[in-house]
């Protein structure tokens, strides 16, 4: 290698897929029989490879004993779930660093890009009660670095509506969520970055809807991300996006003006002071 040629970094998804095809080229099977050893389609195994598909743990079982390799992709898989983020996060947050517009729905806690530190330990030591101090630093680490697209020369525009639960819902204590909500009113000093609250008031407007974000591009389609109990997902269908992006506009429109809603953020950091 050139010593001027900068090696591409993989991400965690990459690295699996990466060591999915050595692997396979090294016991000479296609990806067609790879799949069928599987249990998935040849399009599938080429996903996974081009670190473009979250693997299952179905199929890193398949590839175990396919390959002969005992457990190897088992424990890869496991180490990227345990690590700083889960693998299906890993693709939202390559596209995250590549949008010109990012818009969000949160409906009980802050979007992480938005969160504080003590915020964020509070949420990952709820979800990860037995995990190691060091474990939880890492996951936390790895959102606080989120920031850094906001902090670029060109940072994308980020509009953000919050339900009124987020900022009641009390994550680590009054102290961590007056921080929190100090973090959001010094945020909104930023001219990329706009907050809607959407009340308790909006009724059904809001509460059927879960949260989700859209990812818009200078050039490529807008992208739909949405978050379930096993793990997120994203959409490009067309019809899918547009649909989420009409549903974010009536969001929109049923919250606070951003004037009323940062008022409404400060009253709220006083209770949380008191």
């Amino acid at each position: 290698m050139d010593e001027t040629t900068t090696p591409e970094i993989l991400n965690p998804l990459q690295r699996f897929g990466a060591d999915v095809k050595r692997v396979r080229l090294g016991r000479k099977l296609t990806q067609k029989q790879l799949g069928k050893a599987t249990g998935y389609s040849d399009g599938y195994v080429s996903l996974v490879e081009a670190g473009k598909q979250m693997p299952s743990m179905r199929f890193a079982r398949g590839c175990d004993l396919a390959f002969g390799t005992n457990g190897l992709f088992v424990g890869l898989l496991k180490r990227i779930d345990e690590g700083d983020h889960p693998s299906w996060f890993v693709p939202y947050l390559e596209q995250e660093k590549k949008a010109t517009r990012i818009y969000d729905y949160s409906v009980s806690t802050i979007m992480g890009i938005l969160q504080t530190e003590a915020y964020a330990h509070a949420i990952f030591r709820a979800g990860y009660p037995h995990a190691r101090a060091d474990v939880i630093k890492g996951k936390v680490d790895a959102r606080i670095r989120r920031r850094e697209v906001m902090e670029r020369e060109n940072p994308p525009t980020l509009w953000a509506v919050f339900h009124e639960a987020c900022l009641r819902t009390v994550v680590g204590g009054p102290a961590v969520m007056a921080g929190q909500l100090q973090h959001l009113i010094t945020s909104t000093d930023s001219p990329d970055i706009d907050i809607q609250v959407i009340t308790y008031a909006a009724g059904a407007a809001a509460a059927h809807m879960s949260a989700f974000t859209l990812l818009v591009f200078s050039s490529g389609p807008t992208v739909l991300y949405t978050d379930g109990p096993h793990g997120g997902r994203l959409y490009d269908k067309e019809a899918t996006v547009a649909d989420s992006l009409r549903h974010y506009e009536r969001l929109q429109a049923h919250a606070l003006p951003p004037d009323d809603s940062l008022a409404l953020i400060k009253d709220l950091y006083k209770e949380y002071t008191l």
